[in-house]
């Protein structure tokens, strides 16, 4: 008995040795650091202006930007929350052709965000984050009626927005939300006048205190193959 005893006191003399687990160093990433010129004027127009219009070609980091700083955001409380949109209108297959509900159907055109996001959060936080509502991708279909306070709202391929579209959009925002405005005029799948052009028109108009960062072909960071490409499609005007 009392070497059982002794054995045991032995055992919980032993210093307790804490691993940090993945889960919990994925929670804490190291600050973004800007790759180009472009990319660190974007985020100190994220870090000062509670509106920003960000534009460009494939591959510059306009979407991976957004969707690191609304996971720091949140992940820091600095927001209640975060909502994801955009236009549904589809460059190839309709979203009828998704299943499930408009939610369902969306979810795969905002992936470049999500992914981001659960990358930079950790999928269990990410997960967590979606089912208590802090993360909410809302269609534009859903959108009328809605206010937006104390969170980061994110429109992504904002060129695909009718003027309609996007006016509907901006006075959905209510206090203490920051906006990114993400798109390239260049990529429209629309007929008509793209509700992006009206928005930057009238910034520049009425000389509104909203940054509008431009990135360019130079500005190509996703890869060398990706560069190449979207230079040859530019300069064959396709």
């Amino acid at each position: 008995m009392k070497r059982r005893r002794a054995r045991l006191e032995l055992v919980d003399d032993r210093p307790i040795r804490v691993h940090r687990t993945r889960f919990e160093e994925e929670r804490n990433p190291p600050p973004i650091q800007p790759m180009t010129a472009r990319q660190a004027e974007y985020l100190e127009a994220l870090g000062s202006h509670p509106q920003v219009i960000v534009l460009g070609p494939a591959g510059t980091g306009k979407t991976y930007i957004a969707g690191t700083r609304a996971a720091d955001q949140l992940r820091q409380r600095r927001v209640a929350k975060v909502v994801i949109t955009r236009p549904n209108v589809p460059s190839g297959r309709s979203l009828g052709f998704f299943p499930g509900t408009l939610e369902d159907k969306i979810a795969p055109w905002v992936a470049p965000l999500t992914e981001t996001m659960k990358e930079r959060m950790g999928e269990g936080a990410f997960e967590i984050a979606v089912k208590a509502g802090d993360i909410e991708v809302v269609p534009f279909e859903v959108m009328r009626g809605r206010t937006f306070k104390n969170c980061l709202v994110i429109l992504d391929e904002a060129q695909n927005t009718t003027p309609a579209e996007i006016k509907m959009f901006l006075t959905r925002i209510g206090d203490d939300t920051q906006v990114i405005i993400n798109g390239d005029v260049s990529q429209t799948d629309l007929r008509e006048t793209s509700g992006l052009r009206t928005v930057i028109h009238l910034v520049k108009s009425r000389m509104m205190p909203i940054p509008i960062v431009e990135f360019g072909l130079d500005d190509i960071v996703r890869s060398g193959i990706c560069a190449e490409w979207v230079r040859a499609f530019e300069e064959a005007r396709v």
